[in-house]
């Protein structure tokens, strides 16, 4: 099992000793208090997630060959979603990132517990995550 797979498993586990969405929602809330700031330098508009109903900021640097993710969100849900995605993806390789499939998301609900909206804007935050992987990953060397 690689570290994404191993990393999405913690989080369905994390997810189950919740009861309810109500009670998911609120540790999804305090991820996103949790979330370290992204520098306000990186909270540009070409940082912005297209496709977000609210403002999401994602910069992604590479760390030797690691990408390391930032980000943050006018919304306080929002905030919490890509908390998330950064657990999932921040410290992994660029390829691992590309191949990787985000199965912690059916298998906890998300999808179908948000608005149709912010279940686009999950999905744009995912694309933009792999494609900052696919820019990164033709600076490494094979």
């Amino acid at each position: 099992m690689n570290s994404i797979e191993a990393k999405q498993d913690e989080i369905v586990a994390d997810f189950s000793f919740f009861e309810d969405w109500t009670q998911r929602y609120e540790y999804l809330i305090e991820l996103g208090k949790s979330l370290p700031l992204i520098a306000t330098e990186y909270k540009t508009e070409d940082n912005i997630i297209k496709g977000c109903q609210s403002k999401v900021w994602v910069h992604a640097e590479l760390d030797q060959d690691r990408l390391v993710f930032t980000a943050d969100s006018d919304a306080i849900l929002t905030k919490g979603i890509i908390a998330l995605l950064i657990r999932v993806f921040s410290g992994e390789n660029p390829n691992n990132i590309i191949e990787a499939n985000t199965t912690f998301i059916d298998k906890i609900g998300l999808k179908e517990h948000l608005s149709p909206t912010r279940a686009n804007g999950l999905v744009s935050m995912i694309k933009q995550m792999k494609l900052y992987a696919i820019a990164f990953q033709t600076q490494l060397k094979p």
